[in-house]
């Protein structure tokens, strides 16, 4: 250990009581970012990561021009069709954020990729709107139904809270429309007089939809969610006939209808909600697509008459074998999104008549890969955009003719620096978890690297929100391949990998097996021959980091190190507080501990920092955003506060604060590329790669 001593935490005790049990938290003090003690603790904290790190710092420099090099810093997106212009964004090099553009449509074909296209409209600059601010996120990026107008939001703190301007796209000049305080997304009205958007509470909740009409000032309230599980937004369908408003909770949802075409009428109700049934709509023209689980857990397919919404007609029943994500409806066919043995799947179904034929999935030769929707906005289109990669194929734009299933490829992600794409492979395996279940395991490595039981892994994993860690390739991660690094997913319960079992198995008081999953994975790569546990270091981040926090308490000797980004270590804390941004809608995925004494039991059982003890931890790098409204900076602050006051042995545990930014860190791509060398160069180091 380095003669350099870390910062302490000063102990304020105080203590929370509930059902009984009495907990003391010596560090709840750090939450306040605006009290100047915390800041010059954060500050201290910062200092001291550098000063531990700094003999990596040619290896930080080494790994981003590896990054750098690799990628196409001038490159431009697929253009996307709508209406009569091609849509696309450009980077340019030694710029922090992307251009969005558009061109004149001339024919069915895409402008090419590969060049300057003649005639481009830049719509917006990035790098100019972001100006001098230290960070930079944009909100929505929406063009009006008639191409004239362009409604854009930004965020220059990393609060997620944003500003909504209309920029006239005939005259570039913006109009003296300006909303405030502003959540994701936009819906325009069908003549671009109008737009919807939503705003949040003082929980960080979109709960409201607001109309405006472009040059007014009297907004109309549309829609208020009094219910505080529940989040709303609203958008415009891809065929324009209505404006959607969409309220959900974690469990439950409800729909409503606007007509596009007049942006002033009331909104009517698809279904009203039921507890516990979930639907999406697809405005299918003629009538509604809906996805909904009311009969069935992996989620089923109806149609719905356009004047009786409510009334459902099964097209497709769900089954055990596969989830229904979503579907997509167009003019001649509809795209099914589903997710089939660990791996997603997109089937066409054509129209038939009046009907729809059967789904006819895409097949790939891969085994283990991911394939998802593309940007697909025109209604009448007779081809379908879809994007594919795998930990070794990179991203890839596709489009297949619907007609005859011919696919072509538009674009494959660059990768510069003579790098051999074949030197590297892919794996598919399964661990045992301690109830018997089989949990996925993907994994990729250059082919040299030699299952002798001493490689180096880096093992990822999430597991809740029925999010799933498809595989996909990274630039950044092949810094670790050539060094000789395994990286491997575990695909644990809490995701949606293997369906909304896997999801419902993996929350509330079926929560432990996300960890004990992620464990059994890690146990697995050792007893397969891979590696030995001073040789793993864990990932995850947000969610993700709750799973970091936990397996460092349950299984220590498990890990060499472990990396927690924005991590959600102070769990059960927050979900008690239900005047926290995003406790209310939370309790549907963790459970109430304040009206429940046996969630609260069962979250203090595992949540990582009331469960820090006396015992010998693996090297821990936390790192956390000032600005981020998801995971407060508090939680990681606190937790390695605790764990530097309360771990036995050698304590090595850095904390990294960024003081601009938000959930997602830094927001310049330069800026986010020098922060994963900072994480990648801690890994090598961590597993004895540090040269």
């Amino acid at each position: 250990m380095s003669d350099l001593k870390p910062p302490v935490a000063t102990r304020k005790p105080v203590e929370r009581s509930h059902h009984g049990d009495t907990f003391v938290d010596d560090y709840e003090w750090l939450r306040d970012k605006t009290d100047d003690q915390v800041l010059d603790y954060l500050r201290a904290e910062n200092a001291y990561t550098e000063q531990r790190t700094a003999h990596l710092e040619s290896l930080r420099e080494a790994i981003f021009k590896e990054i750098s090099e690799r990628t196409l810093q001038t490159d431009l997106s697929v253009p996307a069709r709508r209406g009569g212009y091609w849509y696309y964004s450009r980077t340019i090099e030694g710029k922090q954020y992307s251009i969005s553009c558009r061109v004149k449509a001339d024919g069915d074909e895409p402008p090419a990729t590969d060049g300057e296209i003649q005639g481009e409209e830049v719509l917006l600059d990035g790098n100019e709107v972001a100006g001098d601010s230290e960070f930079f996120s944009l909100g929505t990026v929406d063009v009006s139904p008639d191409g004239r107008l362009l409604a854009y939001s930004v965020d220059l703190k990393g609060d997620e809270r944003f500003t909504l301007r209309i920029k006239d796209l005939d005259t570039g000049e913006l109009l003296p429309d300006q909303l405030p305080e502003v959540h994701y997304g936009s819906a325009w009205s069908a003549d671009g007089s109008t737009i919807f958007y939503t705003k949040v509470d003082d929980a960080w909740r979109p709960y409201q939809v607001w109309r405006h009409a472009l040059g007014t000032d009297d907004d109309v309230l549309v829609m208020e969610e009094p219910d505080e599980r529940f989040w709303v937004g609203a958008d415009l369908t891809r065929n324009e006939r209505a404006i959607q408003i969409t309220l959900g909770s974690k469990l439950t949802s409800e729909v409503w209808l606007l007509d596009a075409s007049d942006p002033a009428s009331a909104p009517f109700v698809v279904a009203p909600r039921r507890e516990g049934v979930e639907y999406d709509v697809e405005h299918a023209g003629d009538q509604l697509l809906i996805v909904h689980n009311a009969d069935a857990v992996n989620f089923s397919l109806a149609t719905a008459p356009l004047d009786s919404p409510g009334d459902w007609t099964t097209l497709i029943e769900g089954d055990e074998s596969s989830r229904l994500l979503g579907v997509d409806a167009f003019a001649d066919h509809v795209i099914l999104y589903r997710r089939r043995d660990a791996l997603t799947e997109l089937a066409i179904m054509r129209r038939d008549g009046g009907g729809f034929g059967a789904p006819q999935a895409l097949t790939f030769d891969e085994p283990i890969y991911t394939v998802s929707p593309g940007r697909n906005d025109e209604w009448h289109d007779t081809r379908y955009r879809f994007g594919y990669t795998s930990l070794v194929t990179p991203g890839s734009t596709y489009d297949v003719d619907v007609a005859t299933g011919e696919r072509r490829l538009l674009k494959q992600q660059p990768v510069l620096g003579g790098v051999d794409l074949d030197a590297y492979t892919q794996y598919r395996e399964w661990a045992t978890a301690p109830d018997g279940t089989k949990v996925p395991i993907s994994l990729v490595a250059r082919k040299d690297v030699a299952k002798d039981g001493n490689a180096p892994v880096v093992l990822y994993g999430y597991g809740s929100y029925e999010s799933s860690m498809d595989p996909w390739f990274s630039i950044p991660r092949l810094s670790l391949l050539d060094r000789g690094v395994v990286f491997a997913i575990a695909h644990v319960r809490g995701g949606g990998e293997l369906g909304r079992h896997w999801y419902d198995n993996g929350k509330m008081l079926t929560k432990r097996n996300t960890f004990t999953d992620f464990i059994a994975a890690a146990e697995h790569l050792v007893g397969a021959g891979w590696t030995k546990p001073e040789r793993i270091v864990a990932q995850g981040g947000s969610a993700g980091g709750l799973l970091m926090g936990a397996v460092a308490n349950l299984a220590p000797r498990a890990f060499g190190g472990i990396v927690a980004e924005v991590p959600f270590v102070d769990a059960l804390n927050t979900i008690l507080d239900p005047s926290l941004p995003l406790t209310v809608i939370e309790w549907e995925e963790w459970g109430n501990p304040l009206e429940d004494a046996e969630v609260y039991r069962y979250m203090k059982s595992y949540s990582p920092y009331e469960n820090v003890s006396a015992q010998q931890y693996p090297r821990i790098l936390a790192i956390t955003s000032l600005n981020d409204t998801r995971v407060f900076f508090v939680e990681p602050a606190k937790w390695v506060a605790k764990l530097r006051a309360t771990a036995t042995g050698d304590v090595d545990v850095l904390l990294k604060t960024e003081m601009e930014a938000g959930h997602g860190g830094r927001s310049g791509r330069y800026d986010a590329w020098r922060e994963v060398a900072f994480s990648l160069a801690w890994e090598l180091d961590t597993l004895g790669l540090a040269t």
